[in-house]
């Protein structure tokens, strides 16, 4: 199974402070299993990044296979918002992002699992 990133594992990787996560990033880099990310993990880490870590962000970015955003995973994200926005104050960005996992037969990998009520949803780790 491929595993998804989530902008929050993105930002670990990228700014090494947690030693677990760096640890289950490089056995999981070893694995030669597809390691996604979304446009959308994308636009949050690109947000939040400091100029010193532009480089860093693009080779990162240019080892892991984006997955594009297309109708069913809009569709299933607004079931989602539906669902969840008033009992979990589920936000666009989690739904997308939950429902890319769920369309492409991923593991999410976060560390906001609260933020992912869905049953459906496989996580990584």
């Amino acid at each position: 199974m491929s595993v998804l990133l989530d902008s929050d594992i993105v930002i670990e990787i990228l700014r090494s402070r947690d030693q677990g996560i760096l640890s289950q990033w490089e056995a999981l880099a070893n694995t030669g299993r597809p390691i996604l990310f979304s446009p959308i993990g994308a636009a949050e880490v690109w947000a939040g990044a400091h100029p010193r870590e532009f480089q860093a962000t693009s080779l990162l970015f240019s080892h892991l296979v984006c997955i594009p955003v297309e109708y069913n995973i809009g569709q299933l994200a607004g079931e989602f918002l539906r669902q969840f926005n008033k009992s979990h104050n589920l936000k666009i960005g989690d739904a997308l992002m939950a429902a890319s996992a769920v369309q492409c037969h991923a593991a999410l990998w976060t560390r906001n699992r609260k933020h992912y009520p869905m049953t459906q949803l496989t996580f990584y780790s």
